[in-house]
């Protein structure tokens, strides 16, 4: 299998003050936790957000693996809602020391370029500074962190950086060139 060079960058907050957040779009736009542990829609945003940009590294995890980690305390699951459609989502997962990561975010395609992520991004980060108000158990937050690559989508950077997250570190390596899965076989144009 042939591979292609990626870069990653690893952006932080480490303060609340950091967040700029932005204001929400027009319409019924709505996010709301996923309070309910469950793999199957859990499932279906990862495969449907990553599709076309090369998220893969879940797509095998059997539905026992899926169900423990949401179960896990603190990982939370934000998701946006265009008028009752599913639209992106956001997934928090806590971690020692205060750290909290945005593992995954992002939208749909067909919801990308409508100011929805933002937003999302905003409101995702804000839970994350307030994550152990909802978890006690956990410490409270000091650092909110995520990373990007050069295979998510073009304006990924941009909305972090323009959310307040600073860049501190990069990394450039090489992983396997794989076709983009999408949510089934053939969903995205070539």
């Amino acid at each position: 299998m042939s591979s292609v060079p990626v870069t990653t960058w690893y952006l932080e907050q480490t303060s609340p003050a950091d967040l700029l957040p932005t204001e929400a779009p027009e319409g019924d736009v709505r996010i709301v936790r996923a309070e309910v542990p469950s793999p199957e829609f859990s499932r279906f945003l990862y495969a449907s957000v990553g599709g076309d940009i090369r998220w893969t590294d879940r797509l095998d995890w059997p539905y026992t693996r899926w169900q423990e980690h949401l179960e896990r305390p603190g990982v939370e699951t934000w998701v946006a809602y265009d008028r009752g459609t599913p639209a992106g989502y956001v997934e928090l997962d806590p971690q020692d020391e205060g750290a909290v990561e945005i593992v995954y975010f992002g939208l749909v395609p067909a919801f990308r370029g409508r100011r929805i992520g933002g937003h999302l991004l905003s409101y995702g980060t804000a839970r994350a500074w307030d994550l152990a108000e909802r978890c006690p158990e956990r410490t409270p937050t000091k650092r909110v962190w995520l990373h990007t690559c050069s295979m998510d989508g073009e304006f990924a950077m941009d909305n972090y950086q323009r959310r307040g997250f600073k860049l501190f570190d990069t990394k450039v390596g090489l992983e396997p060139d794989v076709a983009a899965p999408g949510p089934w076989p053939g969903a995205y144009p070539a």
